[in-house]
Parts: C-alpha cells; structure tokens; sequence
C-alpha cells in the first residue's frame, strides 16, 4: 500500500528515514544542541542534505523532567515549523506532540504528520488531523501517562499481542474520525511502557506487525534497550542502532526516526538492494 504524508506519496517498497529535530534544552541524547533557531535550521538542512526523507520536530521531551505548557510548546515548535516549511517546500514535515491544540497550529502552517508517542491521550488531536489530512503515527504505550518512565512493567499473556491490539485499535479509530487510510502509521514505541525483554520479544516479532497491513514505523535510535543489551551509554549506542534497524528494514518496518541519518541511510539501502528491491549504486567488480 502506498503511503501519503501530507503533499508527498511514497511506495510500498521506499525505506524512509524520519530525522529527529528536538526543540528542547533537555534531550536525552542530544541535550539542547538544536534547542536554538539557528542550530535547529542547521540540523535541518544537514539532514536533507544526508538523505531525510522526513524531520520530526519535537518540543517537550519524552521523559520526565520539567513542566511544558501547551503555550510553551506552541512557542518552541510551531514559528520552526513554518520557517522549515518555507525553506523546504517539498519536505515532509512531521511533530511530535500529543495535545491537539499544539496539533492544530503546527498542522495550519504546513506540517504533515503528527506523530503522537503517547498513544492517543489526547482524542481531539485524530479530529485535527482528519480536519488538516494530515498524517498520524499510532503508538503503543500500554496506557503508560504521558512523560513517566516504565515501573515493573508487566503484560497479561503476549506483549505482542497487546501491542497490536492497542496500535490497530488506534489505527481505526483514526481512519473513523476521518484520517486518510494510507496516511496512518504504526509504532510499537520501543521503550514506551516496555522493559528491554519487552521491547526485544517486539523487535524479533515485528514481521507481525508489518503483516497487520499497516506501514510500521520504528523508533530505535540509541534508545536504553540498545543501551541495556550491549551496556552501552547513551554516546556509545550507535552500532547497536543501526544492527536493530537492519533487523527491522528485513522484517518490513518502513519508517525510521534517528538521530544518526547518513547511517541509518545506508544501512537501509544496502537491506533494499539485498532484498531485490533497490539496484547497486554501480556494478563493475568482475564485469570489467
């Protein structure tokens, strides 16, 4: 099924790489570096440049720390969005936000995603996508609250399971409130309300989801079950990355938010080629 965000349409067999744009002074990994205008242009243009075929700006953290008000958020995110848009006109812009009062501004001065990580909290942000066409990314949390950390997390029965249970509940209810079937995605929110056992049973299993029928995107990038299966800080996650997005490129995942986009890039080319999908760059070894 060929997937539409916002003004652009991608086919079924297109790997994309969703380039992370974090507007906050407290991110986990790249702790405020874009948190001003100019540095967060600058991330924007070099991550187009790499090969993004999407950024997802966000502006409240998604872990626990200080409160952001729905005028703080609006503040840092959607003056950005619209200058990203006039800048580049033909990117796809997504926001990471869950209140649908930030949903609605974001979506009035061109994004095209609204990419909700804390699993509908909110029910009005499906009505300003369905009211904009915007796109939306359906996420499992397993009804963790917004900006809190996993305590004992324990699932009755199969966690992958109840991730699909609770994405493509969403999933419908966002096409019922009038979201364009082919502009809905997928997330089993790796980390969200999950331990790493978890997170990995999702991981190893995620075919399944792909085979529900809708396009899945995945969000691995230096996260703390890398960190917690290689012992790793959050500095030193990149190999462990970018070995989880190979996996999930072969098992049919189709949207990949990073930090790291020049290498998520390749490491999607090159699981594309070797699925028949996507010829070599150039073929001359034993031909010349």
């Amino acid at each position: 099924m060929s997937l539409r965000l916002g003004r652009r349409t991608f086919a079924d067999t297109d790997l994309l790489v969703m380039a992370i744009v974090n507007r906050t002074p407290d991110s986990f990994y790249d702790r405020g570096a874009t948190f001003a205008d100019d540095t967060a242009m600058a991330r924007v243009d070099a991550v187009v440049e790499q090969g993004a075929d999407l950024v997802d700006i966000g502006g409240v953290k998604a872990a626990p720390g200080g409160e952001v008000s729905v005028a703080e958020e609006v503040d840092r995110v959607v003056g950005f969005v619209a200058a990203v848009r006039e800048r580049h006109p033909d990117l796809v812009i997504s926001v990471d936000t869950w209140r649908h009062e930030v949903a609605r501004e974001v979506c009035a001065v061109g994004a095209d995603v609204l990419n909700d990580a804390w699993g509908g909290v909110d029910p009005r942000l499906l009505d300003v996508a369905a009211e904009h066409g915007a796109a939306v990314v359906c996420t499992h949390t397993g009804g963790a609250a917004v900006r809190t950390r996993p305590f004992r997390t324990g699932y009755d029965g199969d966690v992958v399971q109840h991730v699909l249970d609770g994405v493509l509940d969403y999933a419908r209810r966002a096409v019922a409130a009038g979201v364009h079937r082919e502009s809905v995605l997928v997330d089993p929110a790796h980390d969200f309300g999950k331990n790493t056992h978890h997170t990995l049973e999702v991981t190893r299993r995620l075919d399944e989801m792909v085979q529900a029928g809708w396009p899945v995107l995945v969000s691995l990038s230096n996260k703390d079950f890398v960190g917690e299966t290689l012992d790793r800080p959050v500095d030193e996650r990149v190999v462990g990355t970018l070995a989880t997005t190979a996996v999930s490129a072969w098992l049919g995942a189709r949207v990949y938010r990073v930090h790291e986009v020049a290498e998520t890039r390749q490491v999607l080319d090159m699981v594309a080629t070797l699925r028949g999908e996507r010829p070599p760059a150039r073929t001359t070894r034993g031909l010349a």
